[in-house]
């Protein structure tokens, strides 16, 4: 089929992750989303971390929020470039910043300014503290305005050890976010389809936070806060729990209707002695004994290498998983099975494999069409498209009205 969002036109003013993984969602699936950058680049094609620092490989926060994109780079601060923005706009669907109310306004960026040169063009802002109330001009990294401020650091932080919470995983809310942003397009696309009206959307980064912590969040007035921590030996189902291999690699059962499948975690791990142990005969007497039942199948996990329980759950009709780490996703059996990492070429010829957006059409992969552009790879093409001569586009460059 056509991609769902081919002849959708989305024009980013955007950095860093967050916003700009939106639209990297949204070019898998056939948007031409053109990312306007500043002069020098979003700042994040210089940022160095401990997931790229001093390797060879590809930068991880340019290729995954930044893929199939074309780049255009204009300079904001002149007339001329403001100017030269609006005329792309013109012919938009879509208009995505993550610029902070003050610089929208001071740019001349705002919902006003653009819809004075398409009254039909959604905008959609994505902000760390949302769009009103006192920190509506504050920045916010998911760190802060995810994983602090949403009572999930707080939850997975082990009150006995006195340490500090742990570390986040990379843009853990900002994709969580980005997604959100995309799907919120989506639906402002349809909406405006449907009924002609054109939508200012707004997602934080602390609304997705809490939308993620809502069941811990919602039961907090009420429950005792407990974190993650809690004592694994002390489950309420033992088929809900970690257990760990002989080699010391982990596993997870995730086995909701504990006696439906009681006797075939048995007959797997090799006790069925304690299918009919009357102190495990069914869930309400296994909570009785639960540190002793938990106790018998820590010593059977313990017997066998995570890859001997790989080869003794297949075909288990329960769920079940085992503990894998992020180089063992790359060989995972349903990578291939459904292209969900295709491989993409850089620039300079080499390949590497990125996630695609978690979305398919008719079975069709969401695959990347390219790597991330060139800071401004773009910008003559689109000035171009836009009904700007070779002519205008020099006198743009002296004006240095494109960066």
């Amino acid at each position: 089929m056509t991609a769902p969002l081919s002849g959708v036109r989305i024009v980013e003013l955007a950095g860093w992750t967050f916003v700009p993984a939106a639209g990297a969602f949204l070019a898998d699936l056939g948007a031409d989303v053109i990312k306007v950058e500043p002069p020098g680049g979003d700042p994040q094609r210089a940022l160095q971390n401990l997931l790229n620092f001093g390797t060879s490989g590809p930068n991880p926060f340019l290729e995954i929020p930044n893929r199939g994109k074309r780049s255009m780079t204009i300079d904001l601060q002149t007339e001329a470039g403001r100017e030269v923005l609006k005329k792309v706009v013109a012919s938009a669907d879509v208009f995505l910043t993550s610029y902070l109310p003050a610089v929208r306004e001071r740019l001349g960026v705002d919902v006003d300014d653009l819809r004075a040169a398409n009254p039909n063009l959604i905008y959609v802002r994505g902000s760390g503290w949302g769009p009103k109330g006192p920190m509506r001009n504050v920045g916010g990294y998911d760190l802060a305005a995810g994983w602090a401020s949403s009572g999930l650091a707080d939850k997975l932080n082990d009150p006995e050890t006195d340490g500090p919470p742990p570390a986040q995983p990379a843009a853990f809310f900002d994709l969580q976010g980005a997604n959100t942003i995309a799907g919120a397009i989506s639906t402002a696309l349809f909406h405006r389809e449907r009924h002609g009206e054109a939508a200012v959307v707004d997602v934080s980064l602390l609304a997705t936070g809490w939308w993620t912590m809502a069941p811990d969040i919602t039961s907090a007035p009420y429950t005792p806060l407990s974190g993650s921590h809690a004592d694994r030996t002390q489950p309420g189902n033992p088929l809900t729990n970690s257990y760990r291999a002989g080699d010391g690699r982990w596993l997870y059962l995730v086995c909701l209707q504990a006696d439906r499948f009681w006797a075939e975690v048995c007959r797997v791990i090799e006790r069925p002695d304690m299918i009919d142990d009357p102190r495990f005969a069914d869930a309400t007497v296994r909570r009785q004994h639960i540190k002793e039942c938990v106790g018998e199948m820590d010593k059977a996990f313990a017997s066998r290498p995570l890859s001997e329980w790989i080869q003794r759950f297949e075909g288990f009709s329960g769920v079940w998983a085992p503990v894998i780490n992020a180089l063992e996703v790359h060989d995972h059996p349903q990578a291939a099975a459904n292209g969900y990492l295709p491989e993409v070429s850089a620039a300079d010829g080499t390949t590497f494999r990125l996630p695609a957006a978690p979305i398919q059409f008719d079975e069709v992969p969401s695959a990347p069409r390219a790597a991330a552009p060139e800071a401004g790879q773009h910008t003559e093409e689109i000035l171009l498209e836009a009904g700007y001569d070779w002519e205008q586009i020099a006198e743009l460059h002296a004006a240095k009205a494109l960066g």
